[in-house]
């Protein structure tokens, strides 16, 4: 997909949150099932309209997180909700990691395996828009609240971009990595 002009926004419910090792049920209303990896950052204090230079000062720490789409569901309108708010459709984990502990968020690897198989392998160098500026912008619209989780985009890899994509299954295990934040696994069934 072409890069866009600025953050695409959707929202993920509480329905949407699954533990690291917590299997994530595929169900027959949709087919093209997708994984992405990404940075998660979580809110500490209340924020609104933070400047890009403060925004980081908002964060409370960090966690990989796998923004599952179900890609049918997605595209069969304009708004994106469908195709991402399923039950399960966010894990994240396994731990939260501080922001002082992380460091800079724009400087880490981030790694995604299904069935052992290396398919995302960047940097959060490589974001289209860094962590500072999604929190700003989201600010300019939004209180953000402690406790809020944003996931900030996924690196190039995912199966919507593969010339045959074998969409997600049961059975299939995804991985996601990111340096200093553990390893995130889930299994589909």
């Amino acid at each position: 997909m072409a890069a866009p002009e600025s953050p695409v926004l959707f929202p993920k419910y509480a329905n949407s949150f699954a533990a690291s090792g917590e299997e994530v049920s595929l169900h027959e209303n949709a087919v093209q099932y997708d994984y992405e990896a990404e940075l998660a950052v979580v809110i500490g204090r209340q924020t609104r309209f933070v400047s890009v230079e403060e925004a980081l000062s908002s964060v409370l720490g960090y966690c990989n997180a796998n923004d599952l789409s179900a890609r049918d569901l997605q595209f069969r309108t304009s708004q994106w909700l469908l195709g991402k708010v399923l039950d399960k459709f966010l894990p994240v984990g396994p731990y939260l990691v501080t922001a002082d502990e992380v460091g800079d968020p724009q400087r880490l690897g981030i790694r995604c395996w299904l069935n052992g198989e290396l398919c995302q392998d960047s940097t959060t160098t490589d974001m289209i828009f860094p962590v500072a500026y999604i929190i700003s912008y989201l600010s300019q619209y939004l209180t953000l609240e402690p406790g809020d989780v944003i996931s900030t985009g996924t690196p190039e890899g995912v199966l919507m971009g593969k010339q045959d994509p074998q969409w997600l299954k049961p059975g299939d295990e995804v991985v996601v990595e990111i340096e200093k934040l553990g390893r995130l696994v889930n299994s589909m069934r």
